[in-house]
């Protein structure tokens, strides 16, 4: 079988690190499928790349083809059918959203535009790194030439984390929770709703009833604990432990990506919007998604209540406002 080639940007950073040898054993593509790692990095990170290239050729994976490591987007995407966008410049102190959104800007940009010239004809591109789904929108917005649906963010992690939280309060095993959805930004304006869920094919909603004392009670502890413990559960792990999540937003990658291209059960991923829900169209959104292996569809014949009305637009008017912020800087059409 001739081997995917891959690329993944920011390959010298933890997340980079954390995804290559996963990817390398086979767990994204499936057992049978060969892989070629193209790693794109700035200058000061080409040493870390290079050490990590040394460690997959230790690993004697029998799937790794080759692996290449580049600091010129145009060489690194050359070719690419699958492009992990990564790396990307954390929000510093004092930093406000617009200069975050710039910063990024300069690095999303141009990679969208190498994918547009030289990825394969058939890429499909994730973008990791944060802000994701307005990264996401300003590279695809600079690959005119590849199909807006080629282009996805990462809600997956967000997603796993809500799944995650259901299972402990529930004592109930994360396989037997179906039907969460992440509504919106990768960000705390996020929306995690359970209004469609089921745990071992029971509606979610009359569990939580059970374990609270009552529907009021369960709302109550969604409303006050469990959305916003979702939607910041990235901060939290920064203060307990130091730094951000790696693992999980590694082991989220894979989830997405596989999910995507060899099909599974419905998720959610960031896509863009072509009117769904009342999102704008154009917008990289999260939604509910499915995939036959052909690439993420949204689950458009869902009912929403009132109350999740509310929060996904909240976050969707988030969303309207990054994109807005970057069109300020002439970066957007």
């Amino acid at each position: 079988m001739r081997a995917t080639t891959i690329t993944l940007t920011g390959a010298g950073g933890q997340i980079g690190y954390a995804l290559l040898f996963r990817i390398a054993a086979g767990e994204m593509l499936g057992p049978e499928r060969p892989v070629r790692l193209r790693l794109l990095e700035i200058p000061a990170g080409m040493r870390a790349a290079e050490g990590a290239a040394l460690e997959l050729q230790d690993c004697a994976f029998p799937l790794l083809s080759d692996v290449e490591i580049s600091d010129d987007p145009r060489t690194a995407f050359d070719g690419c059918e699958i492009a992990l966008l990564v790396g990307a410049r954390p929000r510093g102190p004092g930093m406000e959203r617009a200069e975050l959104l710039a910063a990024n800007a300069g690095i999303f940009g141009p990679q969208g535009a190498a994918l547009g010239d030289v990825a394969d004809d058939a890429v499909r591109v994730v973008t990791v790194g944060n802000p994701a789904n307005t990264n996401a929108l300003i590279a695809q917005s600079s690959a005119p030439d590849i199909p807006p649906e080629r282009f996805t963010a990462l809600t997956r992690l967000d997603h796993n984390r809500a799944v995650g939280q259901l299972a402990a309060a529930l004592g109930a095993n994360p396989r037997d929770i179906d039907g969460v959805i992440v509504w919106g930004n990768h960000s705390a304006t996020q929306y995690p709703d359970v209004s469609h869920a089921t745990v071992a094919g029971r509606p979610l909603i009359d569990a939580l009833a059970e374990r609270r004392g009552g529907v009021d009670a369960a709302i109550a502890w969604l409303d006050a604990e469990f959305v916003p413990r979702v939607a910041r559960r990235g901060a939290e792990i920064i203060e307990v432990r130091g730094s951000s999540s790696i693992a999980s937003a590694a082991h989220a990658t894979v989830e997405h990506v596989r999910s995507d291209v060899l099909g599974g059960f419905r998720t959610s991923a960031a896509v863009v919007s072509h009117g769904e829900y009342g999102v704008p169209e154009g917008l990289i959104c999260s939604f509910p998604v499915t995939s036959d292996g052909s690439g993420y569809r949204v689950v458009s014949d869902l009912g929403v209540d009132e109350r999740s009305r509310r929060l996904i637009d909240a976050s969707v008017d988030e969303l309207v406002a990054e994109r807005e912020a970057v069109r300020s800087l002439g970066i957007l059409p």
